[in-house]
């Protein structure tokens, strides 16, 4: 039976990531426009892209498509483009902290916090379209021609235990912290940071 190419659950979560960011640019004009903002969705962005844009989706791409794009011989286009696309990841995953900072600082009562949100959900709302794009329509099947069948599936294979780790280490994490919240319980003290966890422990699980 013809399986998946393991590009194609990325190209899937690419269309969530896609839909997060078209609200986020609407806070953002609402905002812009003179809006109250709303730090709870803050929050809430924050925590789509850390957890799944980054820490689930980024996760897949650099812990395992880029790993084996590694091993091999690419082009140096391919290989320049892959390089461009892992220091992006990097610049998103700074935005995304300077906007929990900026929301930390509104939160506690400083208004000027107020025009780094909107620059910070202005640029993820610029920068995402254009990385997807890079991804979907110029580098993920040029990257696939790399791969054998028998290489794709093991790719696709390792994509969903990834998943699932990560699946499982967001709700062990979930529970420490509320044990921690109402009883006090040193229960959560070695939580570590969700996708650090999921990623750690998928890792011993290939080396073993």
């Amino acid at each position: 039976m013809h399986r998946m190419m393991p590009v194609g659950p990325l190209m899937i979560e690419h269309r969530l990531i896609e839909r997060m960011i078209g609200v986020m640019r609407k806070e953002a004009e609402r905002i812009g426009a003179g809006g109250v903002p709303d730090p709870d969705f803050v929050d809430s962005a924050v925590d789509f892209i850390r957890d799944y844009a980054d820490g689930c989706h980024h996760g897949k791409e650099e812990d395992i498509l880029f790993r084996e794009l590694a091993k091999k011989v690419l082009s140096p286009e391919d290989d320049r483009m892959m390089q461009e696309l892992i220091a992006e990841h990097a610049t998103g995953r700074d935005v995304t902290r300077r906007m929990v900072e900026a929301n930390e600082k509104y939160r506690a009562g400083d208004n000027s916090a107020i025009a780094v949100l909107v620059e910070c959900m202005n640029t993820l709302g610029g920068f995402y379209p254009r990385h997807i794009e890079k991804e979907d329509r110029h580098f993920f099947q040029r990257a696939m021609r790399y791969f054998s069948t028998q290489e794709r599936d093991a790719m696709l294979d390792e994509e969903l235990e990834f998943d699932r780790a990560l699946f499982h280490a967001r709700y062990e994490t979930i529970v420490q912290n509320a044990e921690v919240r109402v009883s006090g319980s040193a229960a959560g003290e070695h939580a570590d940071d969700r996708n650090s966890h999921a990623r750690d422990s998928f890792a011993a699980k290939k080396a073993g």
